[in-house]
């Protein structure tokens, strides 16, 4: 009996599946390249032929989507911390001694080691081993959405293989560009003619974030995974190695170098090993990452703000180059303070090639006796900025000149002066100075202040420069007709931002404290000093006595805030600014004491139905509590909505309160903050 199209259609993908695995994953491939192709070209055929038989996760479906328009954001359901970073020996058993002391235990831990790719952060989003979602980690909270471009990588699995997967799994790891690859793809480029990137690291950024997934679909991109994420239901091994080593199982590439050790000396032995063969692999690593290798060791050690208190990530030293100082000019910063910059020629080091390095001060300057024309050590570890180390001793030519200090502001003129007890030197300009205008603006408009989607960093330089606005409460003024005149700002993307202006009129008390980019005043701050005062007008007529009152704020941020209020100019832009419609709903005040769950951490997991988590998290810290992302024995309460998994499980061992959607927005609206 004949086959339907639809049987091997089924067939086909299978076989390619598992190719595709045992190739990219596995690195053992059991049929040839003439062979596999042939395979695709018969699966091609048939889905030409049969259309409505084509799935998105059909091996077919890599080579690209028809391009976006701009990408979307993605609120990622766990943050994507950072690593702590250890760059020695003692570093690493100074962290080995703290997880022993907080887990109160004298044996040798047990660590999971795996190389540090130095690539791209990515999430992946399964449902029911469907790949639904990939996302970049972008701040760690809210990525941006580039499923289109991570469903070209061979690497990753549209479909994940055997059984046993969570319903819900988000997988982690890093995108790269091979050595090779990468060599080849600049080798093309040159003999095009077009442009060549620096190191893979930036080539692989490039790729992941093009709106046209066809170019993303032609580039050499692989994805190691490195851990789970956001996971409901199903059950998963108790050893992060372990639970590596099942993602393989389910079509998932890891990395043939992790390994697991115990003891803090198997630790620095396998970061020797790794650093003797590194130019050997062929991919860029630039460290070793150790992780507590028990995952509920993981759960008691819990994190910190930023990082989690299990893993750290060992970097290789810092890599220095020689080079000549040809210059140093001076930028003026957001809050006027003035940064000398040194312009160097240029030099190849830590895999970019750097002509720009931070000289922080004019105090640093004297520190290194800096001159223009002095040879110099530049270094660079990582993604930091580039920095002089010193200079060559006997290399200074004879006419090297001396680096001398602006008196007045290189931008707008304004007279300089330097902080009492501080080496910090500052224009005084305030929002007469073009470059203080342009980076309060920035400010302004960034994610975390008023979130105007489609305001980025050169369209705001661009806006200033042609004199489109000079403060503020100016972009409330932009139009359609304006906009479109500029240089690659077309009209429909001109009406978007109009709209997107428009949107960030409704905000809120702390959003817009935060916004104003007051000094020292980040979005904790500001959260507190709305809670504490309620209002703007009487923000503004605290006293300094009265701002030191709320938590968070001392002598130095109470002096910031009182100069900020009894600036004219500031203060006319703020009056301006809501003049032209932007407000907000003024809180309750209250004094911290009062607040009623002051001191507690809560947690949220599972999908609120009322509510997305970012706005449960922010009520409840409205309320004084702390949210934190993981469950522990100091958690006061867990509010576990539908399809809460591991922290609700976690919750329960530990005996601790757990309250529904029901009985949490009961508890809010009891407390005045959100009406049922």
């Amino acid at each position: 009996m004949a086959r339907t199209p639809q049987a091997e259609i089924e067939e086909l993908r299978e076989q390619l599946n598992q190719h595709n695995y045992r190739y990219h994953v596995l690195d053992a491939p059991t049929v040839s390249d003439a062979r596999y192709d042939k395979l695709l070209r018969r699966l091609q055929q048939l889905e030409q032929d049969h259309p409505e038989l084509i799935t998105p996760e059909s091996p077919t479906q890599r080579v690209g989507a028809i391009p976006l328009e701009q990408f979307q954001q993605v609120q990622h359901e766990l943050p994507m911390l950072s690593l702590d970073n250890a760059f020695d020996d003692q570093e690493i058993q100074d962290f080995d001694r703290r997880v022993r002391e907080r887990l109160d235990q004298d044996g040798e831990m047990e660590y999971a080691c795996e190389p540090k790719l130095d690539g791209i952060a990515v999430s992946l989003l399964y449902r029911d081993g469907q790949l639904q979602r990939g996302a970049t980690r972008g701040d760690g909270r809210t990525g941006e959405d580039i499923t289109h471009n991570i469903r070209t990588i061979a690497s990753i699995p549209l479909s994940l293989l055997g059984s046993g997967y969570p319903p819900v799994l988000e997988v982690r790891g890093e995108v790269y560009m091979p050595s090779a690859g990468f060599a080849a793809m600049n080798a093309q480029a040159r003999e095009r003619e077009e442009k060549v990137f620096v190191n893979p690291r930036n080539a692989a950024a490039g790729s992941l974030r093009q709106l046209d997934a066809r170019i993303t679909a032609q580039r050499p991109l692989e994805m190691c995974c490195y851990s789970v994420g956001w996971v409901e239901g199903g059950d998963l091994p108790s050893r992060h190695s372990d639970i590596l080593l099942r993602l393989q199982e389910w079509g998932l590439r890891i990395n043939a170098e992790s390994a697991v050790v115990v003891g803090t000396a198997a630790c620095i032995a396998y970061y020797r090993r790794l650093a003797e063969r590194r130019a050997e692999l062929p991919y860029a690593i630039d460290g070793i990452v150790y992780k507590v290798n028990e995952v509920a060791l993981q759960l008691r050690l819990g994190f910190i703000s930023r990082a989690p208190r299990w893993a750290v990530a060992r970097k290789f030293p810092a890599q220095e180059e020689t080079t000549r100082l040809l210059d140093v000019e001076f930028q003026v910063g957001r809050t006027g303070a003035v940064t000398p910059v040194a312009r160097l020629e240029p030099v190849f080091v830590g895999g970019v090639t750097v002509s720009n390095a931070t000289l922080h001060n004019r105090d640093e300057i004297q520190r290194l006796g800096l001159r223009i024309g002095d040879r110099v050590v530049i270094r660079r570890a990582g993604d930091v900025i580039p920095q002089v180390v010193s200079v060559i001793a006997g290399a200074r030519p004879a006419d090297a000149a001396e680096i001398v200090f602006p008196e007045l502001c290189p931008v707008c003129g304004s007279v300089l002066e330097q902080e009492p007890d501080g080496a910090v030197i500052r224009c005084i300009g305030g929002l007469v100075c073009a470059a203080q205008q342009k980076e309060s603006i920035k400010h302004y408009a960034s994610r975390k202040a008023m979130d105007i989607e489609g305001l980025g960093d050169k369209l705001v330089e661009q806006l200033v420069d042609e004199e489109l606005i000079h403060d503020l409460a100016d972009l409330y003024a932009l139009e359609v007709g304006s906009l479109a005149q500029l240089e690659r700002l077309a009209e429909k993307s001109a009406g978007n931002l109009v709209a997107a202006i428009a949107d960030s009129r409704a905000t809120s008390l702390p959003r817009f404290i935060y916004a104003l980019g007051i000094r020292e005043v980040g979005e904790a701050t500001a959260l507190n000093l709305a809670q504490h005062f309620g209002n703007w007008e009487a923000l503004v007529a605290a006293s300094e006595e009265q701002l030191l009152a709320v938590n968070d704020v001392g002598p130095v941020v109470a002096d910031h805030l009182r100069q900020f209020f009894d600036s004219v100019d500031s203060m006319q832009v703020v009056t301006e600014i809501r003049a032209a419609g932007v407000s907000w709903e003024d809180l309750e005040p209250r004094e911290v004491a009062d607040l009623p769950l002051q001191g507690q951490t809560w947690v949220v997991t599972g999908s609120l139905e009322a509510m997305g988590r970012l706005e449960a998290k922010a009520l409840l810290q409205q309320l004084g509590a702390k949210v934190a992302g993981s469950v522990s024995a100091k958690t006061h309460c867990v509010v576990a909505g539908p399809g809460a998994g591991s922290k609700l499980t976690r919750a329960r061992e530990l005996e601790l309160e757990v309250i529904d959607e029901a009985g949490f927005l009961a508890l809010l609206s009891s407390h005045g903050v959100y009406e049922e």
